[in-house]
């Protein structure tokens, strides 16, 4: 039985991706080595960090005067260092989730932190708007997709002060102003690579301005001198940015990819809209994810939702049962999943329809 992936991350990638990184971790570019095995220094792979920093360059715009850095320890990691290297006096937090809570908490430990909005009023079911960000605040922080909640900043947003995003779940889904923020970084292992690696967006002349004395590895500046390689970085999973970016570019680049992710938006979201059994739990159309569409039953039919998930899995679809702290259900459609794969569940669910 074929199976239809939706998990929120590690994620799908696609299958000319897989099989390239599968080929290399037995033979090489014909070295007669895994790339398992390699050094980092080796001759033939600084080509791919190389190729990989060129590729992120050109399918974001990148200008110049930004590093592409491919670090270790995730995006939670990146919540301490963000606030290490750029946190002087006071950070701004747009607090719409877990994950950009979390990342405002650790930004507390380095100085002053205001949380210029939140919806967790309503479990996070909303971008807030028409909220004031201090002129005075070393940077701006935003969370640009909400992986648990199922909501999305669709468009860069304009700061008065230097602006910071997690871009986790979202990269190379649409295009990026990046001239607009001074940092932007993500695990990569639902749109960029398998688990294992985290990208970092950095400009070069923002680094260095606080005035506390930063530890080796936890500073920007020791990876933009180093080039990725101050110490061993996570090569396989590199290597697996590097092919799904060559794809991305084949693919017809990030417009494409965004082309294609508002297709199956419209198409699973209209479903959900349609279909008697369910609701989706972000109300506002223009807050709705593209990456990750959350869903719920409705109300009536609320004791069908253990039903569903068994019906879902036995017709092949993963990972669609919701974060643990929110319950219902998440399609996590991110760029390798296709068209056919949201078909699909839309015609599991027309079809538990039909039964109930």
């Amino acid at each position: 039985m074929k199976k239809y992936n939706f998990n929120a991350g590690p994620s799908k990638l696609p299958r000319e991706v897989m099989e390239a990184v599968s080929a290399a971790c037995i033979d090489f570019e014909g070295s007669g080595l895994s790339l398992m095995e390699m050094s980092h220094r080796a001759k033939n792979f600084q080509p791919v960090v190389d190729e990989a920093v060129a590729l992120f360059r050109e399918l974001l715009g990148i200008p110049e005067g930004y590093s592409v850095l491919f670090l270790g320890g995730g995006a939670s990691l990146e919540f301490c260092m963000v606030p290490y290297n750029f946190l002087e006096k006071k950070a701004a937090y747009l607090n719409t989730g877990v994950w950009a809570k979390k990342a405002m908490a650790e930004a507390k430990l380095f100085g002053e932190t205001v949380e210029v909005a939140s919806s967790a009023d309503t479990t996070y079911n909303y971008i807030p708007k028409g909220f004031t960000i201090p002129a005075d605040a070393d940077y701006f922080h935003v969370t640009t997709n909400n992986t648990i909640y199922g909501t999305e900043l669709h468009k860069d947003l304009d700061s008065p002060v230097p602006m910071i995003a997690d871009m986790s779940s979202d990269i190379f889904s649409r295009p990026v102003d990046v001239s607009k923020y001074v940092c932007i970084y993500g695990g990569a292992q639902k749109n960029l690579s398998m688990a294992g690696v985290t990208f970092v967006v950095v400009k070069e002349s923002a680094l260095g301005h606080v005035s506390r004395q930063i530890p080796t590895m936890l500073d920007y500046r020791t990876h933009v001198k180093g080039g990725s390689m101050f110490n061993t970085p996570p090569t396989v999973p590199i290597y697996c940015a590097l092919q799904t970016l060559k794809w991305i570019k084949a693919q017809g680049g990030v417009a494409e990819m965004q082309r294609r992710a508002q297709a199956k938006a419209t198409l699973l979201y209209g479903e959900i809209e349609r279909n008697k059994l369910f609701r989706p739990t972000v109300t506002n159309p223009e807050d709705r994810s593209y990456m990750n569409i959350c869903f719920v039953m409705n109300d009536e039919y609320k004791a069908l939702e253990p039903d569903f998930l068994a019906f879902a899995t036995a017709h092949g679809m993963v990972g669609v049962k919701g974060h643990r702290s929110v319950g219902g259900f998440r399609a996590s459609c991110y760029n390798a999943v296709t068209l056919e794969d949201v078909q699909a569940l839309v015609d599991c669910m027309q079809e538990f329809e039909k039964q109930h």
